[in-house]
């Protein structure tokens, strides 16, 4: 085989390669999610709670008396609306990773924009005012809004949904809590 024709085949090898590897991340929610991994800690409602498995590797912060009062936050309001464990799950998992379950306020030079509270949620895009949006129980009741209207969002890996809603700049990035939130939901939701 001469070498130009040798090059153009292991070029296009690695475009494929090299495609496949780019697409991977994007199309991460279209996987098979068999083969993932099921929680351990939330054995009983791991069904419930993580219905797709989680995807991905996970990550893991301690909590101080603060952060597990937002989360006993949002599960109060996820209750009031009238909604199961899943969208705590989804709406936990999302507050980790917009603000590590912390009600940021304006962060000046450091802000993405007007973001503000647990959810990063932006006046300017019409989440509601600044006062609002930095009230745990407003801003959750905000977010569940929006995914009540995502049709099918139960269906869906945590990361879609809560992209959906959302509208990151990271859209994968929501995953990596899942496995967190569940287990918070787990330790909280009857407490």
């Amino acid at each position: 085989m001469n070498s130009i024709l040798r090059k153009s085949i292991l070029g296009i090898a690695g475009l494929t390669v090299a495609g496949g590897l780019a697409a991977g991340p994007v199309a991460a929610h279209a996987a098979d999610t068999t083969h993932a991994v099921k929680p351990v800690s939330v054995s009983v409602q791991g069904d419930t709670l993580i219905p797709h498995g989680v995807q991905g590797a996970q990550s893991r912060i301690d909590l101080n008396d603060e952060q597990t009062a937002n989360v006993k936050a949002i599960i109060a309001a996820t209750k009031k609306a009238g909604m199961d464990e899943r969208a705590a799950v989804v709406s936990i998992a999302t507050a980790l990773q917009e603000s590590k379950l912390e009600n940021l306020g304006h962060l000046g030079d450091r802000n993405d924009h007007d973001s503000q509270g647990l959810f990063q949620q932006r006046p300017s895009s019409g989440w509601g005012t600044v006062e609002q949006i930095t009230d745990p129980e407003y801003s959750t009741t905000a977010f569940l809004k929006g995914l009540k209207q995502v049709d099918g969002w139960q269906d869906m890996p945590l990361t879609v949904a809560a992209q959906t809603v959302q509208v990151s700049a990271y859209p994968d990035h929501y995953a990596q809590w899942e496995q967190q939130a569940a287990d918070l939901v787990a330790e909280h939701w009857n407490s």
